[in-house]
């Protein structure tokens, strides 16, 4: 038990005070938020988008369907197939070894190829979250807004997307929570992340014991908070309903 104790003290100095190895892991989480903040935002409006071109295809009759509407929904259903058919590692690899291919390896550069590749791969989530969302609102809505001289555009901004966002806001929490920890697959293509943080303490004191749980407590810390802010979202919005 004590050498245990004694090798539980050694690898905690080794990992945060040596060195000042601690500031692999402060540099790796503020890359992690940044990567998954900037990357949830493209991801959400690109699904938005891509929602509201599906559920405007599929709400049109069969016999009077725009043909330019429906050149776009076959995009965004070979999107969505290829994306969601695809692991995000693969897609990550394609996007900085092939079609970066030649750039520089900065942190600039590998930040802005994390933000691109998961905003891709969440925005074909978040589009099927909120097409679900848009498909749940009555039709009565639309032809509401409609009757009250709303344009299509505009019911659907002031009156479906918020509603439908409301509805889906738990899964699209879930989907933000699993986007911070798909975030940790970026050590790949070189990214200086937390978990990249880890495995460089890792490899300079042969001690990966606290290293690797020291990531997993930060990550299940980050997710708990996420947690606690989306709950808090949620209640405010059914006491916004109630009142």
């Amino acid at each position: 038990m004590e050498k245990m104790i004694e090798d539980l003290k050694l690898g905690f100095y080794q990992t945060f005070i040596l060195k000042d190895n601690y500031q692999y892991f402060v540099r790796g989480i503020g890359i992690t938020l940044q990567v998954t903040l900037f990357s949830l935002i493209f991801g959400l409006i690109l699904g938005v988008l891509v929602a509201i071109v599906r559920s405007a295809h599929d709400q049109q009759p069969e016999n009077r369907r725009n043909p330019i509407l429906g050149v776009f929904d076959v995009i965004a259903k070979i999107y969505l197939t290829v994306i969601r058919g695809t692991p995000t590692m693969v897609q990550l690899l394609i996007m900085w070894f092939v079609i970066w291919a030649g750039t520089r390896s900065s942190d600039t550069n590998l930040i802005r190829c994390a933000v691109l590749t998961f905003g891709i791969n969440s925005g074909a989530y978040v589009a099927e979250i909120v097409r679900s969302g848009i498909m749940s609102i009555d039709k009565g809505q639309m032809e509401a807004g409609r009757s009250l001289g709303l344009s299509y555009a505009q019911t659907m901004r002031r009156v479906i997307i918020p509603q439908a966002i409301k509805n889906v806001l738990p899964a699209l929490g879930n989907e933000m929570i699993t986007l911070l920890k798909e975030t940790s697959i970026v050590t790949v293509i070189g990214l200086k992340d937390l978990t990249k943080g880890a495995m460089i303490i890792q490899g300079n004191t042969y001690q990966a014991l606290v290293p690797y749980f020291a990531i997993a407590i930060i990550y299940l810390a980050m997710v708990l908070i996420l947690t606690w802010i989306m709950g808090k979202v949620e209640r405010r919005l059914r006491e916004s309903d109630l009142r």
